[in-house]
């Protein structure tokens, strides 16, 4: 399909959350399509790197309070689509994503938009004890509820180039000898970002096929996080061994402050980010998800000794 033809061309996109790892990659999705875009977040500077992408006034940038329903009607004035990529892992949840999602839908609805995706997670459960899942999950429910033909998207575990996970495991596994492992055994399903990216331009390009529906969004391969600290450190050509911490350790270290791993995020480690196959996914978009093993070796060269100006046996 041309730009020209395809349906968000010359469509008012705004992006909520958009300065982000994930909002950087739908903005460069939507502008090769030809959308106009606004990418709004609480502080527009971080998402200044995306004007070179756009032609002269495609993008436009705003900041945005979800939290405050002026400021939402203000930004999303004329829009004729919303993406609603906003999150958080700690803070006042509620008012974030969960509440504040149905918040967000409402006003995209009152501005007059014709397609709205909202962004969940993979383990969304109103019954879960951990804020960030119960919360992910009434967020889905009061975003159908004020805007009933919006499309919820639920990736898995997000990897890419500028990501904060594989290349955070990247960048321990060169300056650390032994590396511990929270819940080793975990399943994980990691999806590429910027096949999400295209399931989000895709299901925003079609309100009356998508509308209304849940997508899982997952990799084509479950590991465990054993096996991918093992990937990455192999990828990086770096010899070490791996602490596999127990329940017990891993608790108590999660309970001290300043850890790189919070309570909650280790009760969602140890759940596991798999999809679980009741909802429609990648097939059902026509889209193929790309392997972590595709890009590993490539991102992985800045974390072997001397870098791409070393050579694997060396390193």
């Amino acid at each position: 399909m041309s730009q020209a033809t395809d349906p968000l061309y010359g469509k008012i996109v705004t992006l909520l959350g958009g300065s982000g790892f994930v909002g950087k990659h739908v903005a460069q999705e939507l502008l090769a399509r030809g959308a106009r875009l606004r990418v709004a977040s609480r502080n527009p500077k971080k998402s200044f790197a995306l004007k070179p992408l756009g032609n002269l006034g495609q993008v436009q940038f705003a900041g945005v309070d979800v939290t405050r329903p002026e400021s939402l009607a203000a930004v999303l004035a004329g829009s004729d689509a919303v993406v609603n990529l906003v999150g958080a892992f700690t803070g006042n949840l509620d008012a974030v994503q969960g509440e504040g999602a149905g918040r967000v839908a409402a006003a995209a609805k009152a501005a007059g938009a014709t397609a709205f995706v909202h962004i969940s997670a993979i383990g969304a459960d109103a019954s879960s004890s951990v804020a960030y899942a119960r919360t992910k999950a009434e967020g889905e429910k009061a975003v159908l509820a004020a805007f009933p033909t919006a499309t919820i998207l639920r990736p898995s575990v997000m990897f890419g180039p500028d990501d904060n996970f594989v290349m955070m495991f990247g960048n321990l596994v060169s300056r650390l000898p032994v590396l511990p492992v929270f819940a080793p055994q975990a399943q994980l399903q990691p999806v590429f970002v910027d096949d999400v990216a295209l399931a989000i331009a895709e299901t925003l390009g079609a309100p009356e096929v998508h509308g209304g529906k849940t997508f899982e969004l997952a990799g084509p391969e479950v590991v465990s996080m054993i096996d991918l600290n093992k990937r990455i450190a192999e990828a990086a050509c770096r010899k070490r061994s791996f602490a596999e911490l127990s329940d017990g350790i891993a608790g108590l270290v999660a309970a001290l402050p300043g850890t790189p791993i919070s309570g909650d995020q280790l009760k969602l480690l140890k759940a596991g980010n798999v999809a679980s196959g009741a909802f429609p996914a990648f097939a059902d978009l026509k889209i193929t998800p790309r392997p972590l093993e595709l890009f590993l070796d490539r991102w992985m060269t800045p974390f072997r000794n001397h870098g791409r100006f070393g050579t694997k046996e060396a390193a």
